[in-house]
Formats: C-alpha cells, sequence, structure tokens
C-alpha cells in the first residue's frame, strides 16, 4: 500500500500558522458566512443532517450551512491535508481511534470554552478521552456504538446450532454453520475487517500496543496470548466465512439479509440496514434476526471494539464562532436524539436511553456490548497505523492462510516504528 507523510509531522509543521491565523475557505464576515461541516460516511441520518442546516440557518440569519459527505476510506490523508491548507472546513468529524492525530498537532480549536455548553459531564467519558489532549479537549464525542452479532434463527435451528455462551463456542458454531449450509457463511468474517478481529486478541489475554513507562510503545501482536486470538480468527475466515478475502466490512449486511451467512457482527445500527429495504420498509427478514452479545472466553460479553466519531472545530475555520454554534447544535438534545432514534448511542450518557431498538431485547444486548467496548492504543501516531493499512493487511494475510507467528512479528515491527518514530 502507498505509504502516506506522517500525520503528526505534516500537520505539526503548519501548527504556527493554525494557531495564528484562522484563513479557511468560507466567508471572512460573519455576515452572509458559509460554513462547512464534513461528515463522514453515510451513518448520520438524513433527518438530522435537515435538522443542523435548518436550525442553524435560523438562529443565525444571512449565513448558510453546507454539508460534505467525506468517505473513511482515506480520511486521514485527506483531513490531514485539508486541515492545514487554506480551504478548510470548519467542522469536520473523524473516527474516534484517529482523533489523536489532530487533537495533538493544532488542527482543531480548542472546545473548553464551550464544554459545558456541549454536554459537559454527561458527554461520553471515552470518547472525551479520545478527544483530549494535555487536558484539553478539541473534539467532542459525536456518537458511540459497541458491536453486537446478529443471526438467523431459521438457519441456526437447521444447523442445530445454539447461541454459544463463550468464544470458543462461537468459532465452532461459526464453522458448524458453514459445513450445514453449504453456499452460505457460518461467520461472514471479510478479510480487512480488523475490527471485528481485536476481540479475540483481547479475550485471550493479548494487546495490540502498550505503552512502556518512557513513554515508548511495545506491539503485543506476536504475544502468546495474541496469537491464540489470531489463530481463532484464521479459522473462522478459513473454514466459517465465504467473505472475500480482500473485502472488507461495509455492507455485510447485505450477505446476511439475504441468507448468504448466518452469523453477522457489527455496529448496532446496522439493524436497520438488515431489516429496511430500499424503500425503508421493514422487511420479512426481521421475523429471523436474532442478536446477541459477542460472548467473551469465560462467558459474559466480550471486550469489542467501540466504534463511533468524535467532531471538532478546525483551526483554520473562518468564522470559528458561527462553528461554534454549529457544533452546539450537533450536541445538543434535539440533535443527538435524532441520531439516537437512527440506531446511533448518542454523545450523551443521559440520552442513552433513547436508542432505537426493535425490542428491549436487542437495547439489552447494545448496553452490554457497548459497557465491555474498547479502544486502540491512544497513540497520537495510531491514525497513521490506520492509514498506512497495516492491521487490515495482516488480517487479509491471515485470512489466506498465511503464518500467524510471521505475520504478527512483521505487523509488531510496523506499529512500533510508526509509534516510536
Amino acid at each position: 500500500m502507498k505509504k502516506s507523510l506522517g500525520i503528526v509531522a505534516l500537520l505539526g509543521a503548519s501548527a504556527l500558522a493554525l494557531a495564528g491565523c484562522a484563513g479557511g475557505g468560507g466567508s471572512t464576515g460573519s455576515d452572509g458566512a458559509e460554513i462547512r461541516v464534513w461528515l463522514v460516511g453515510t451513518d448520520t441520518p438524513q433527518d438530522a443532517r435537515d435538522y443542523l442546516k435548518t436550525t442553524f440557518e435560523a438562529e443565525n440569519p444571512g449565513s448558510t450551512l453546507v454539508i460534505e459527505e467525506q468517505q473513511w476510506t482515506g480520511l486521514v490523508d485527506k483531513l490531514t491535508t485539508s486541515l492545514s491548507s487554506n480551504d478548510s472546513p470548519d467542522i469536520v468529524e473523524m473516527g474516534n481511534t484517529q482523533a489523536a492525530a489532530f487533537t495533538s498537532s493544532g488542527a482543531l480549536l480548542s472546545l473548553d470554552d464551550i464544554a459545558e455548553d456541549l454536554g459537559g459531564s454527561d458527554l461520553l467519558p471515552g470518547f472525551v478521552e479520545a478527544g483530549s489532549w494535555d487536558g484539553t479537549l478539541y473534539a467532542a464525542p459525536y456518537y458511540s456504538g459497541a458491536r453486537v452479532v446478529f443471526y438467523n434463527t431459521a438457519q441456526y435451528a437447521q444447523a442445530g446450532v445454539e447461541v454459544p455462551t463463550t468464544l470458543d463456542e462461537y468459532v465452532s458454531n461459526g464453522v458448524a454453520l458453514a459445513e450445514a449450509l453449504p453456499g452460505v457463511s457460518g461467520v461472514y468474517f471479510p478479510g480487512k475487517d480488523w475490527y471485528n478481529g481485536l476481540p479475540f486478541i483481547w479475550e485471550n489475554g493479548g494487546e495490540v500496543a502498550v505503552q512502556e513507562d518512557d513513554g515508548t510503545w511495545d506491539a503485543q501482536l506476536s504475544s502468546d496470548e495474541s496469537l491464540a486470538g489470531l489463530a481463532q480468527v484464521q479459522e473462522l475466515q478459513e473454514k466459517a466465512s465465504l467473505a472475500p478475502k480482500d473485502g472488507d466490512e461495509t455492507e455485510g449486511w447485505v450477505p446476511f439479509r439475504t441468507e448468504q451467512a448466518a452469523t453477522y457482527s457489527a455496529p448496532s445500527w446496522a439493524y436497520w440496514s438488515i431489516v429496511a429495504d430500499e424503500d425503508q420498509a421493514a422487511t420479512a427478514v426481521a421475523e429471523t434476526t436474532g442478536y446477541y452479545a459477542l460472548p467473551g472466553a469465560d462467558g459474559g460479553a466480550a471486550q469489542v471494539f467501540a466504534g463511533g466519531s468524535n467532531i471538532g472545530i478546525a483551526a483554520k475555520s473562518s468564522n470559528p464562532d458561527l462553528a461554534e454554534s454549529a457544533l452546539e447544535i450537533i450536541l445538543s438534545d434535539e440533535y443527538q436524539t435524532i441520531l439516537a432514534e437512527a440506531g446511533l448511542v448518542p454523545a450523551k450518557t443521559s440520552l442513552g436511553d433513547q436508542v432505537a431498538a426493535a425490542t428491549p431485547e436487542l437495547a439489552t444486548v447494545i448496553a452490554e456490548a457497548a459497557a465491555n467496548a474498547k479502544l486502540t492504543p491512544a497513540s497520537p501516531k495510531w491514525a497513521d497505523v490506520e492509514a498506512q493499512g497495516i492491521m487490515q493487511d495482516l488480517f487479509v494475510n491471515i485470512a489466506n492462510g498465511g503464518d500467524i507467528a510471521s505475520l504478527a512479528a512483521d505487523a509488531d515491527e510496523q506499529i512500533e516504528s510508526i509509534l516510536n518514530g
């Protein structure tokens, strides 16, 4: 994969300019200004986008708000370039694992002065931590979502498989389902899906990387514990999954809803894609869709990756006051409730009970999974690891039957080179 420039180095070089001026792409005055908001992917529902634009323009007569949708693929490089340019957007969404690269570099404005207006102590604490640097909040929580397991109840019954209670059973059930249902993935697990690979590492006692007392990072994918988890991943990818070995996790709900996959682990909001047709009407697949929290090694709920986003104001915004106004709308109870009604876990803990779920059982599963959610290493250079595709490449090679120990050792070397570089 083509390597990008180091994020911290590139943004750090422009930090003085970021701190000393505001020359973004909108109008230079507050009257008649245009605020540009970057939202990533399609997770933010249209109702929320409409509410943001309508409310902002009503509260700021003469100014306009434009939402520019970005893609997750290549986002880090695009943010790196755009936030250091004279055509910077005003507000930007970023993945929670990417936030440290930008909070540490001077690319975002401090939100400390408006933190209470955004939600204060009501904001998701893990995401506040992800969006803070050296005690200052730069990127507020936007939304969260832990992964849950969706399964086809009819296919489980046909294969004589029950809901697993341990991670070992999850693996063996996936293989049994694939053997009993020709042409069906027992567990849909594409090669690049490192998000779903992380719980296997953590539940076996491993880690991706840990920070030593002297500040250096020690990558641990090649530890005995991590290797045990990666071996489980390889068994699933080789024996239980028909997903592309070089494919990613996007739109995994498609094979699940068409009964080409009996089990599908995804963020909780994927439920609405599973059960809705092109006209957003409920379909028969809802009748056979069940759900459970990924089981841990010793039972209970496994530690799963805490997906979600942070959102902040670009340091080079031409109209930071208006950008603050827009961000306050985004963190308002009204806007966040719209996200919750779309199945996203809102940025405010007090609104957690507003998360839309088909049944109380699904709501319970979401809460159980979220309680055990975990993040990637909290290094400002972790986004470089993601941008260079190290984790994706590791899992693709594992899916293709590569030697796990050798692959993990190579990945550790690359990760340490970046985090300690």
